[in-house]
């Protein structure tokens, strides 16, 4: 298996990727009904693209060849810079969002970032954000997922991040994350999260209960 950056030349089998493996079964999108295996959604691909051109991504490729000499993406970690008031900017340019069922995912996301400042608990400027991590489901249980964290990591050291930062939403990204030493900072259980009906928003399915959002700090002295 051959681990590189993802560059532009790659966004769109990166993309088409994303719809065949994540879009769809990804525990909060599978709530709230955002699209249909396969098929994608013009809001998260558009997200997803502007975290790539961050040109922090990697993506994992079999070295096997297809029709057109591609090696088949095997698995992706989408890495984006986050700065200060970048979510706040986020939050606010999402009430123009025509699509509920997006909105309604990262309005979560966002407002559950905002409870507190990591760049002032950390005392950084920027943090590397990780976003999206797939693995195809024909290559699963091989240890692509901790491998593209731990590159992951050493990307962010290189590039001089001291924190890294991960939403992650479902059980099995959690369980990778804290493998690879990341630590639960803090958590929204989907169960509580509720209108001002009681009415849980997003009824996601176990086994995944709770969003977790987890950081990893980075000692610059060490390579």
């Amino acid at each position: 298996m051959e681990y590189k950056l993802i560059t532009a030349d790659h966004f769109e089998r990166v993309i088409e990727h994303l719809r065949r493996n994540f879009f769809a079964d990804e525990p909060l999108n599978r709530a709230a009904g955002l699209c249909q295996h396969g098929g994608g959604n013009a809001e998260l691909e558009h997200h997803s693209l502007t975290t790539l051109q961050d040109q922090l991504s990697i993506m994992a490729v079999d070295g096997r060849k297809d029709s057109n000499n591609y090696g088949q993406i095997a698995g992706v970690i989408l890495n984006g810079v986050l700065r200060p008031g970048d979510t706040e900017q986020a939050l606010e340019k999402l009430q123009e969002s025509t699509d509920a069922n997006y909105k309604k995912i990262f309005e979560l996301l966002y407002g559950h970032s905002m409870q507190v400042d990591l760049f002032a608990r950390y005392n950084v400027e920027q943090i590397f954000d990780v976003r999206i991590l797939s693995v195809d489901a024909r290559y699963r249980g091989q240890g692509i997922a901790k491998e593209l964290v731990r590159r992951a990591e050493q990307v962010a050291r290189k590039s001089g991040f001291q924190l890294l930062k991960a939403d992650a939403t479902g059980i099995f990204s959690q369980k990778i994350l804290c493998s690879q030493g990341f630590q639960p900072f803090s958590e929204q259980l989907y169960a509580k999260y509720t209108n001002d009906a009681g009415e849980i928003i997003l009824p996601v399915e176990a086994p995944h209960i709770k969003l977790q959002l987890l950081t990893k700090q980075l000692n610059k002295d060490t390579q």
